[in-house]
């Protein structure tokens, strides 16, 4: 506890990262009055149905997201997701569009250029996805104040905007603040219902007649698994580098330097693959409903992947995400780029010939270190399945697992991480006695 309040004296006392942590959380703090603000036009005493509606299943996860907004049918009910589709849109797009790979290798000049390209994509998928609300609305029986025609032109134009908002605050807390500004508007949301899941867990348990042993167990089996996730986040596979020393001149010296290490991160592709993974599972069942198809293979579809605690959903949901952390990472972390900086360097790996050999073996030791770590990002994936299938509440077991675990674990760690970096670089303690804090990625997924 003493060591705990001499950190905190010691953040205090740096002016400039006090004044980023308190430009942070005042612009969460707007953020999240935000998603308070109700659409004009809409009658709140009317939400019951659709409160009902994102109380569990795929939609709840996007209530998670939106930290309650979307059911609460807010001025913010879009969230940050429609800023987080144009980004993945424009990372695939770097894999196969020659001008967006150039714009990548452009340095600071070309990243200027794809924030502002995904900005307008940003505002075009919140122009599509509002209306799309919208219709979500009218078909849970919302009522509304106004002209139906006035709602939806008023009611289209403000969710864009909210949008808009926060996508502009996400950028101020990045660039002002401390932290990546969109990934945390999306833990803050995430967080935002953990309190009331909490409570109602705990008055539920304490109801029955073991209730208190079986919420401390609860509570254990929690910090277990945040332990497993944050392991599953920080896990790498160090290769051993060596660099030739530097000899008058320029040229290299026959004796090599001290070894240094690559760090390959067992999960390269972050939470990613599960995001991608709920998408494929969310889209099929979306047109199925709305096409108005019917017949007993389709009502078959419907009731079974629209379960996510049903087996085939969970088998379906782990196979995906298998498939998507190796497609990911293989966007992610690119090892002929790799082994070309070594070689520029004049770096190697011992026993490895440079160039394309080098390529080649952090291929094979990326694919074998990313089996195991598919793996257990699918299993974490699907906890919050087995915890409603044990009996947790539905908010609550959301917290086991899955997006809302691995988001908060990794948003959390990419900012003590750069807290500590402060606090080192002015010559105070870190945060931690022993070991060094890694984030989840050098980069946020979604900047």
């Amino acid at each position: 506890m003493k060591r705990f309040i001499e950190t905190i004296k010691n953040i205090w006392a740096i002016s400039e990262l006090k004044d980023k942590i308190l430009t942070t959380l005042g612009l969460l703090l707007i953020y999240r009055i935000g998603s308070t603000v109700l659409l004009p036009g809409v009658d709140p005493e009317s939400l019951t149905q659709l409160q009902a509606q994102t109380s569990e299943g795929l939609l709840g996860v996007l209530n998670a997201f939106t930290g309650g907004a979307f059911s609460r049918a807010s001025v913010m009910a879009l969230g940050i997701m429609p800023y987080i589709s144009a980004s993945i849109i424009i990372q695939l797009m770097g894999m196969a569009v020659p001008a967006v790979q150039k714009m990548q290798k452009d340095g600071e000049s070309g990243r200027r250029k794809l924030n502002q390209i995904t900005r307008y994509l940003t505002i075009l998928i919140a122009g599509v996805q509002a209306p799309s609300y919208l219709a979500n609305l009218s078909a849970q029986g919302v009522s509304l104040t106004l002209d139906p025609g006035t709602f939806w032109f008023l009611a289209w134009v403000t969710l864009t905007t909210g949008t808009i908002f926060a996508m502009w605050l996400g950028e101020r807390i990045t660039d002002k603040g401390i932290g990546n500004g969109i990934s945390l508007l999306i833990m803050v949301g995430i967080i935002a219902t953990l309190p009331q899941a909490f409570l109602q867990e705990m008055l539920s348990q304490v109801g029955q007649g073991a209730g208190w042993v079986a919420f401390i167990i609860e509570l254990f089996a929690l910090f277990v698994i945040t332990m497993f996730a944050i392991a599953l986040t920080q896990a790498v596979r160090q290769i051993p580098v060596q660099y030739a020393k530097q000899a008058a001149g320029g040229r290299a010296a026959t004796t090599p330097s001290a070894r240094q290490y690559l760090p390959l991160k067992v999960n390269a592709a972050g939470v990613m693959p599960i995001i991608f993974a709920q998408a494929i599972m969310f889209i099929p069942i979306t047109v199925l409903q709305y096409s108005g198809a019917e017949g007993d293979s389709v009502s078959w579809l419907i009731t079974v992947f629209g379960n996510i605690q049903g087996l085939w959903y969970n088998v379906a949901f782990a196979v995906l995400i298998i498939v998507f952390t190796y497609f990911y990472t293989a966007i992610q972390v690119n090892t002929n780029s790799i082994a070309d900086d070594l070689k520029r360097n004049g770096g190697f790996v011992p026993g490895i010939k440079p160039g394309a050999p080098t390529a080649e073996f952090l291929d094979t030791v990326l694919s074998r270190i990313t089996f195991p770590g598919s793996l257990l990002l699918a299993l974490v994936a699907i906890l919050p399945a087995v915890a409603m299938t044990v009996g947790l509440n539905t908010q609550w077991a959301y917290f086991y697992g899955g997006t809302s675990l691995l988001i908060t674990v990794g948003v959390i760690l990419d900012t003590l991480q750069q807290i500590e970096s402060y606090l080192l670089n002015r010559h105070y303690d870190g945060l931690m006695k022993t070991g060094k804090l890694r984030g989840r990625n050098t980069q946020s997924t979604f900047s």
